[in-house]
């Protein structure tokens, strides 16, 4: 939990705040009213805050005086005005402040809280600025510095190729268009062709007045694009927006992959990623095995200790799963039925099963509970395709389930 500094003395507005803050209960807000208590509370305890709201105008400061005193403690400063004055504006925000928010109306706030989402996540957030003018480096960077973003620059686009080959995991890249060497579009193009690159956001920049510019950009794969001379805020809010973008795509994309309870591979992820580990193995010429796995008795868990104890225990099942065969591709193909997929000997792989089940009958998931047990069934062969091996496994499965349950068949064997 977060320590948020709120810095305010209008009882109206800190009953709206106390109100969003009961909604985020990840923040724990601290209240004051004057210049005075901000000082104090600051000179003892700085280090607790994550970031603080402050009012421009204070009965003791009425020159915005506490965001200086904020700022000289590294704080990230969200400044909230009920009047708005340009200059003002650019002032603060070159000064390095994260905003400057009008106190309009609720969706105001709502914004402020989302600003302070933004900032937690941002912390791993990497940017890199590809920019051959170093003014304009200098002055982005002033600008993101602030929103807590991690960011490295360069002057060139083959600079740029070079940091992306060494650090992988950049999410975000500022492009200029008129770059020595490669051109802003012609970088784009080759980030876009490599597909371990497809999830990077990049935004274009150019001072160059041609409106067909930026639909280059855009047509050749940028997310955005930024005419310059652009304002802080312009900059500070398209990367904010093409980020919650990005997000939000990785949140579908990964609820149509994985199942929502356990975190598993769901059926089709399963079976899609599974038929490319066949496929694979074909041309390697290496042998897969498949196990079926199906808790026993699950019914009567979820009839008499409820749903929530069987969710539980589902979770328990995919963790061990996870921790004793960390190699495999695993499965949750749906109710209690799991599945995976693994390169190992057929005998150490029934061993590792025997492991698993000595750990899942230690497991205590409610009070009285039987032991939590299951069955198995594993196939393992030269050839056959993903379907052949899971209608196999599951033929194993079906004897280990009625051979008494709590138990693993195989070609290998019989049920043990």
């Amino acid at each position: 939990m977060h320590s948020i500094l709120v810095i305010e003395d209008s009882p109206l507005l800190l009953k709206i705040m106390a109100h969003l803050f009961n909604q985020h209960k990840e923040w724990q807000p601290v209240f004051c009213a004057s210049y005075q208590e901000a000082e104090l509370l600051l000179e003892t305890s700085a280090s607790l805050f994550f970031a603080a709201f402050v009012d421009l105008h204070l009965p003791d400061a009425p020159n915005g005086e506490t965001i200086d005193l904020v700022m000289e403690y590294h704080l990230p400063c969200i400044v909230l005005t009920g009047s708005y004055n340009e200059r003002r504006r650019d002032e603060l925000l070159m000064k390095g402040v994260v905003d400057y928010i009008l106190k309009e109306n609720y969706r105001s706030y709502e914004y402020a809280f989302r600003l302070l989402q933004r900032l937690e996540r941002n912390a791993y957030v990497k940017i890199l600025i590809a920019e051959d003018s170093e003014a304009t480096r200098k002055y982005i960077r002033t600008i993101l510095t602030p929103q807590c973003y991690q960011i490295i620059d360069v002057s060139s686009g083959n600079q740029a190729l070079e940091v992306l080959k060494s650090q992988p995991d950049i999410d975000l890249i500022i492009i200029d268009h008129s770059m020595p060497g490669l051109t802003g579009v012609d970088l784009v193009k080759i980030l876009r062709q490599k597909m371990y690159y497809n999830e990077i956001v990049i935004i274009g920049l150019s001072a160059d007045v041609r409106g067909s510019l930026s639909a280059m950009f855009i047509k050749h794969g940028a997310d955005d694009f930024l005419r310059k001379p652009f304002y802080p805020e312009e900059l500070t809010c398209r990367i904010m927006s093409t980020l919650e973008r990005r997000d939000l795509v990785r949140a579908l994309r990964k609820a149509a992959q994985f199942d929502s309870l356990t975190g598993l591979n769901n059926r089709r992820n399963f079976y899609d990623e599974g038929i490319k580990l066949f496929q694979e193995a074909g041309r390697n010429k290496r042998q897969l095995s498949v196990a079926m796995m199906d808790l026993d008795f699950f019914k009567k868990i979820n009839d008499n200790f409820g749903h929530a104890t069987g969710d539980a225990v589902l979770v328990i099942f995919a963790k061990a799963l996870i921790a004793y065969f960390p190699t495999a591709l695993i499965g949750r193909l749906g109710g209690e039925e799991f599945a995976m997929i693994i390169d190992e000997p057929l005998e150490a792989i029934i061993h590792m099963l025997e492991n698993l089940r000595e750990h899942c009958a230690e497991v205590k998931y409610a009070l009285e509970a039987p032991p939590l047990s299951f069955s198995a069934g594993v196939y393992q062969n030269h050839t056959g395709s993903l379907e052949l091996f899971l209608q196999e496994a599951d033929k194993y499965l079906y004897q280990a389930k009625h051979s008494g349950r709590g138990k693993t068949c195989s070609i290998l064997s019989l049920c043990i």
